[in-house]
């Protein structure tokens, strides 16, 4: 299935300002583009919350060509569950692996050339310690399953990905649609997947006509939609049209049309500013709400720094 294409995981952040800060600083990604929106995603997008929330997409480059990360923060939720769903991300960059040393962001070698480290929320992030490669430097999403036959049967017969590589003794299996494009893996962790609350979603293009196609297989399969063919509005931007499925073990899979999607990811050159500007606004914000909510008229700033944690600079 060469006209299918990884585009991006979607993670749940409790946290925008260190998580900006992990993917721009640390990871060395760019903000690709920010967007706002009043109320929850028909196709919950933003997990199963109807309220206020926003969609940061962070990566190495425009998802025309790169995989990327889909960072959902919901207004008012500030963490969630993790599971053992989410195996991690694994990515070549020496340069992401010298800023978490310089910026002392906890850092572990796992063996040579190979450092673990964590996303606010402790979503597990795998760094090859060797220059960025000319192509996309995120390799592969690494997901838990619990009976590895069935799920490679699941995402090779059913959804068209090739497997190109398999280790009977370690129970992983690595797939694709093309070589050149992000990989995902799967492990057998011999038992139940949990996938908390902090669970996240693949997304993958297709052309827009075999979406009805992919929608009916699996109905004549009686595998899971977890949200049958619908349009989805960005304000401003591009409508599109999605499935959502989950896999044998509910991990969930987002398959939009291709030719929308390319229109509304386009990169947009204010979107590191939009989010910076909404991260501030949110700060002052809850420090507007501690001060009239909590604090009484004799409260002194050294409250307020032990509750926000500002104070003097």
């Amino acid at each position: 299935m060469a006209l299918r294409r990884a585009l991006h995981f979607v993670f749940k952040v409790g946290d925008r300002t260190k998580t900006a800060t992990f993917y721009r600083d640390v990871l060395g990604m760019k903000i690709l583009r920010h967007e706002e929106f009043e109320e929850g995603c028909k196709a919950t997008c933003n997990g199963p919350y109807d309220g206020k929330w926003s969609k940061t997409m962070v990566g190495f480059g425009p998802e025309d060509d790169h995989f990327v990360a889909e960072l959902t923060y919901n207004y008012g939720v500030g963490e969630y569950r993790l599971g053992n769903d989410f195996l991690g991300l694994t990515l070549q960059s020496s340069q992401a692996v010298s800023n978490a040393k310089r910026l002392n962001w906890p850092l572990t070698q796992v063996e040579e050339s190979l450092y673990l480290t964590e996303a606010p929320g402790g979503y597990r992030f795998y760094l090859i310690d060797k220059e960025l490669p000319n192509c996309d430097p995120v390799q592969k999403v690494s997901l838990a399953v619990s009976d590895l036959q069935r799920s490679v049967h699941y995402w090779s017969a059913l959804l068209g990905m090739k497997v190109i590589e398999k280790n009977e003794d370690k129970k992983i299996a690595l797939m694709g649609f093309s070589d050149n494009q992000c990989k995902l893996e799967l492990q057998d962790i011999g038992g139940a997947v949990d996938h908390g609350t902090a669970f996240g979603r693949i997304a993958f293009a297709c052309p827009r006509d075999q979406l009805p196609d992919i929608e009916a297989l699996m109905k004549k399969e009686k595998q899971k939609i977890l949200t049958p063919l619908v349009r989805l509005d960005t304000p401003g931007k591009a409508t599109v049209e999605v499935v959502i499925l989950a896999d044998p073990d509910g991990h969930e899979i987002c398959f939009v049309g291709d030719e929308a999607f390319r229109q509304l990811s386009a990169v947009d050159p204010k979107g590191n500013d939009l989010l910076d500007e909404v991260i501030s606004l949110t700060t002052l914000y809850s420090i507007k709400e501690i001060l009239s909510s909590t604090f009484k008229p004799h409260s002194c700033v050294f409250c307020l720094v032990a509750f926000t944690g500002h104070g003097c600079r």
